[in-house]
């Protein structure tokens, strides 16, 4: 929930600050984490090819009817491996191959630094391949992480919680949505926004959220 957040009108739309360097590892985290890769697969367009990496002992389930809001599931492959090592392997070789445009590995703790370096060495190869063969550069890694993340490693860090309530602030109300948090980015620094329904973006000050 915000409270007496100052914002600026809207400027920005959600595709254009989740802008993702090719080839690399991201890191999506927080209670609305999995809304926040379903965005990503919509940007990856029309029956792309998709991976979705789960631990198959999870009671939820992902429907992917019930991404068409979101994104189109034609390309949609949901991968379900019995332990987390085989859920990694699985995602390196998806990368390797560069015949996808997306991994999305769903944990229920950050990784460590080792598989992180490789999935990131196995991005720049999928990559790598892509533009020789295809010449398209459109490979990107996500990796799901519970509370809020941490795992070493990443190109970036995004948190998405939702916002259920607008603050008591009349001449400043945040419509019912999310929160986005950029904990961390090589290139750029900790910043949050306010995302409404219509995916437009207003900037929030840290110190109000």
């Amino acid at each position: 929930m915000l409270h007496h957040a100052e914002l600026s009108p809207p400027r920005d739309r959600l595709a254009d600050i989740l802008h993702l360097r090719p080839g690399r590892a991201h890191e999506f985290c927080g209670p609305a984490r999995r809304v926040l890769a379903a965005f990503m697969v919509g940007q990856m367009g029309r029956a792309t090819p998709v991976i979705w990496l789960r631990l198959r002992w999870h009671q939820d389930r992902l429907y992917p009817m019930g991404l068409c809001n979101w994104a189109s599931p034609e390309g949609l492959v949901v991968v379900e491996a019995a332990r987390e090592t085989e859920l990694l392997a699985c995602a390196e070789d998806c990368l390797r191959s560069g015949a996808v445009a997306l991994v999305v590995a769903e944990l229920d703790h950050p990784p460590t630094l080792t598989p992180l370096r490789r999935l990131h060495l196995a991005a720049a190869k999928g990559l790598a391949r892509q533009r020789e063969q295809t010449g398209t550069d459109r490979l990107h890694a996500l990796v799901l992480t519970p509370d809020q993340g941490g795992a070493s490693g990443v190109e970036s860090r995004w948190h998405l919680a939702p916002c259920p309530a607008a603050t008591a602030d009349a001449e400043h109300r945040v419509p019912p949505a999310w929160v986005l948090k950029r904990l961390r980015a090589r290139m750029a620094p900790p910043a949050i926004w306010a995302v409404g329904t219509d995916l437009d973006c207003q900037p929030l000050q840290a110190a109000h959220v």
